[in-house]
């Protein structure tokens, strides 16, 4: 007998399998060959990456009529300034600074959001007592300076009574954040729970207290481009997010681990480790859904959700108020 949940999964891969098959027709009918979208990931090589590697190595790319360069980056905040400036057609990015990048006459719009909730967190030993940000006062936390949490940082302190001069704040290149926490010179890192914990895990065991547990609401990873790209090659969009929807639901049915094969296979040089890309993609898949995203497919962005973000970053005085929901983000090629 097929259970409510075995009927529910059921349907979604039967409406994401049928969805991809629609908005592939036309690409695939009216190409002679493939279609070339660049699309630019946030930093090297991590599990957050994997629905897109999975993608190419499947073929699924090809099959909705796309030949896509998969570029690795040097963080959120490069990419968007590349995708903004035109030099490539899509990112992968914290969505998160689609809002600040806009106050700064960017002109990119998130249009498909995959971890829809924060996973920006505090990391630190898993047997340390820390449980709230007051916690902090006088520990070292490092972090860098154009992290996605820069922004927040002074808010989040607040939150526990806290100001810079309560704690060791360590802003360091982003080349040395990595070993300033596993050496332990600081007794946090500010960063994302799913990039740090799975590779921590061998030289320093950690955990992560969420941001969002001191009200800092700051949507994960998805898909940007510019508006004029959003304009002129909406279909490519529509299929590229189709692609990215199977290769997603694929990881969550229990396939973490190829998912990680087809990144080393796609990045042999890049020393990675099977597990430690396993752990990411999962702890990356929990990210997935919120409170107003239930039943909704994936990458469909909750207008609460982004708006509960823009009042968080006004208060954290991140961006100034006016921006409206529509600046941000769109729904329109979500299948």
């Amino acid at each position: 007998m097929t259970t409510g949940k075995n009927a529910f999964e059921m349907s979604r891969r039967s409406l994401i399998a049928g969805s991809l098959a629609v908005v592939a027709a036309p690409a695939l009918v009216r190409a002679q060959g493939l279609e070339a979208l660049s699309a630019r990931m946030d930093f090297a090589p991590w599990g957050v990456q994997a629905a897109m590697h999975l993608a190419q190595v499947k073929g699924w790319f090809k099959d909705v009529g796309l030949d896509v360069d998969i570029q690795d980056g040097r963080g959120s905040a490069n990419t968007l300034q590349l995708v903004n400036a035109g030099q490539v057609d899509v990112g992968q990015v914290q969505l998160g600074l689609v809002p600040q990048a806009r106050i700064k006459s960017a002109t990119v719009r998130a249009f498909a959001g995959f971890g829809r909730a924060t996973d920006l967190a505090a990391v630190v030993d898993r047997e340390s007592a820390y449980k709230t940000v007051a916690d902090f006062k006088g520990k070292s936390i490092v972090c860098f300076a154009a992290s996605p949490w820069a922004p927040f940082i002074d808010y989040w302190l607040a939150q526990g009574g806290l100001d810079r001069s309560s704690v060791e704040l360590l802003l360091v290149d982003p080349a040395a954040l990595w070993s300033t926490y596993t050496t332990r010179r600081a007794d946090a890192i500010l960063s994302t729970g799913p990039s740090i914990i799975p590779p921590a895990e061998a030289v320093r065991p950690s955990r992560g207290i969420l941001a969002s547990d001191a009200g800092v609401h700051f949507p994960s990873y998805g898909l940007i481009a510019s508006e004029k790209t959003i304009g002129n090659r909406g279909n490519a969009l529509k299929v590229l997010v189709a692609s990215q929807q199977k290769a997603w639901a694929y990881l969550r049915d229990g396939n973490a681990a190829e998912g990680a094969d087809a990144m080393i296979q796609q990045r042999p040089n890049a020393k990675l480790i099977k597990e430690v890309l396993v752990r990411q993609i999962e702890l990356t898949l929990e990210t997935f859904d919120t409170p107003n995203t239930g039943g909704k497919p994936i990458g469909w962005q909750a207008e609460k959700d982004w708006a509960a973000a823009l009042a968080n970053m006004e208060k954290a005085s991140a961006i100034p108020s006016g921006l409206t929901l529509s600046d941000v983000f769109t729904n329109d090629f979500i299948g």
